[in-house]
């Protein structure tokens, strides 16, 4: 055992003269995570999209078309940028990007709603952006249906009713709805912890392969396996040992950002969190090493990686949900260590989960640890043979 932590020691000593003298391992491993914390921090820094335009095409200008125009107006979501004269301009403003609704409020709209008559506000919505399409409906039907409640209120009010009793006749059930969770619906609250651990996870992959990928491109995996005396096992634990520290440094960095400047909550354990977040690094530096042992290939792997790591995110279940997917497709995200993190951020941070529920989400990361067990004598041979040193 002394010997072994010796030869790692000595691997350890010979990397970390690495990473100081290779500028490359600074961009991967500081420079381009902090740069990427701190776009996504400014990117959500509202948390929750406000002011978005739309068009009116007010066909009535009568004072109650102004009164639902200004309760529209007054919405968090829905901004009356333009006042149209016509369809074909709200049209217009669409297809540019411009406007994301048209509302158009009808001719007589006044006229028949003091006749009792049924009348009817048109929305158009942009569908491009599901997003945007959800929140603008919600927040113009919300001012529409508020509209329409105050009239039949009035109408009641003036039968002889009272207001309670009008109330009551109006609205016979009432429905209460409770957000959990996230109950100001904070994009920053779910995209946050999801966007910063998936650029952690692409530098992560990134660095790893690039370390042991040079070692072959640069014929010096002979070099490196000898000052472990040998030992593959060895040589591969001094070599990824600072990589790993230096990642779970930064990545401290990204969870400070996450719940000190993005402000989202922390309901659950940070020990867990903190755990986990070294079980996700430590499984994606396993699967890099399996890939450049498996390719052999400095600019195959670097590829094969990103790629891979990219995929995380569309199978992770934050944008379209894991149980509503083909059941194949289910049982494929669970190849990705980003699906587990995923969901011990969500029951940690938000939902405040006990620990035990997090515990099944730490073993899956612990699993794929065990992943290069399964490639040493491939990269025992790729360091040892010269047919595999050069390649770019």
């Amino acid at each position: 055992m002394p010997n072994i932590l010796h030869n790692m020691w000595a691997v350890v000593r010979r990397e970390a003269q690495r990473l100081v003298r290779q500028p490359m391992y600074l961009v991967l491993m500081f420079v381009l995570p902090l740069v990427s914390f701190a776009f996504f921090a400014l990117l959500f820094e509202k948390g929750v999209a406000r002011d978005i335009p739309i068009a009116l095409l007010d066909e009535d200008h009568s004072s109650l078309s102004r009164t639902v125009t200004q309760m529209i107006d007054a919405t968090p979501t829905a901004w009356i940028a333009y006042e149209i004269q016509d369809m074909d301009e709200g049209e217009r403003l669409m297809r540019e990007g411009k406007a994301m609704a048209i509302v158009q409020i009808p001719a007589f709209f006044e006229k028949n709603i003091l006749d009792n008559r049924q009348t009817h506000i048109e929305n158009y919505v942009t569908g491009t952006n599901i997003t945007v399409n959800g929140l603008l409906s919600k927040d113009i039907q919300t001012a529409v249906t508020t509209f329409t409640a105050g009239i039949q209120l009035q109408l009641l009010t003036k039968q002889g009713l009272t207001q309670r009793q009008a109330m009551a006749q109006l609205m016979p059930v009432r429905f209460d709805r409770h957000v959990l969770f996230n109950p100001y619906i904070n994009y920053g609250y779910y995209l946050s912890p999801s966007f910063m651990p998936m650029m952690l996870m692409i530098f992560t992959v990134m660095v790893t392969i690039f370390a042991i990928g040079t070692e072959l491109k640069h014929a010096t995996a002979a070099e490196w396996l000898a000052t472990a005396r040998g030992s593959v096992g060895t040589a591969l634990a001094g070599k990824v040992l600072p990589i790993t520290a230096v990642m779970f440094f930064v990545s401290a960095l990204m969870l400070w950002v996450i719940f000190r400047i993005v402000g989202v909550p922390l309901n659950g354990s940070p020990t867990v969190i903190f755990v986990g977040t070294l079980l996700f690094i430590m499984s994606y530096q396993s699967i890099s090493v399996l890939i450049v042992s498996l390719l052999a290939n400095l600019r195959l792997s670097l590829s094969i990686g990103g790629g891979y790591s990219v995929l995380a995110f569309t199978f992770s279940g934050l944008t379209f949900p894991i149980m509503a997917m083909w059941e194949p497709m289910q049982w494929l995200s669970r190849i990705f260590p980003f699906t587990f993190y995923t969901d011990i951020f969500v029951d940690q941070m938000l939902r405040g989960a006990p620990v035990v529920c997090s515990l099944p989400d730490l073993g899956a990361l612990g699993l794929f640890i065990v992943l290069p067990l399964l490639c040493m004598p491939r990269l025992r041979r790729v360091c040892t043979e010269e047919q595999f040193w050069g390649r770019l």
